[in-house]
């Protein structure tokens, strides 16, 4: 029988995770993705953390918070403003264990208690259900070009409370 993992533990993100993060980027995409967006698509998605320096750059303008397994990170998710999810990728080896769900719960509280009232998120077609079992709900549907790739995915909105989720 196989051992139980710990509850992930989160932290901010430290220039150095940059190279880390950037995996766990790319890594997501290729093994989870598969079924709603083409190799293409995928390729073309990735590509965002092709230059090191410009996806760190991105991750430091945001709040981004580190979720660690056993001290290693597995997972990261940024806040862009006050109200907007910029980014809630976990490794494909640390999926469905509570790391999305507690990255997302911290996002929650934090855009509470900045004074947001609801927190929005371009949802990809993979996240999309995550989202939605969150309570968030579909405002409308997008087309993003990334290079010569044309990929979807829907903007979801959730109210919050003063201190956090509804």
């Amino acid at each position: 029988m196989g051992q139980a993992l710990p509850a992930p533990a989160l932290r901010p993100m430290l220039p150095a995770d940059v190279p880390v993060l950037a995996e766990i980027f790319v890594a997501s995409i290729e093994e989870l993705t598969g079924d709603d967006y083409s190799e293409a698509q995928q390729i073309a998605w990735a590509s965002a953390a092709d230059d090191e320096d410009k996806f760190g750059a991105r991750l430091a303008n945001e709040l981004t918070l580190v979720a660690t397994l056993r001290g290693s990170p597995v997972g990261f998710a940024s806040l862009k403003g006050t109200d907007r999810i910029g980014m809630l990728y976990v490794h494909p080896g640390a999926a469905r264990h509570g790391v999305a769900t507690t990255l997302c719960d911290a996002l929650e509280k934090l855009a509470g208690a900045r004074g947001a009232t609801a927190l929005t998120v371009e949802a990809s077609d993979t996240a999309e259900r995550f989202f939605a079992r969150r309570g968030y709900v579909a405002m409308q549907r997008n087309s993003v070009t990334i290079g010569d790739e044309w990929l979807a995915n829907t903007t979801m909105k959730k109210m919050l409370t003063a201190g956090g989720a509804a």
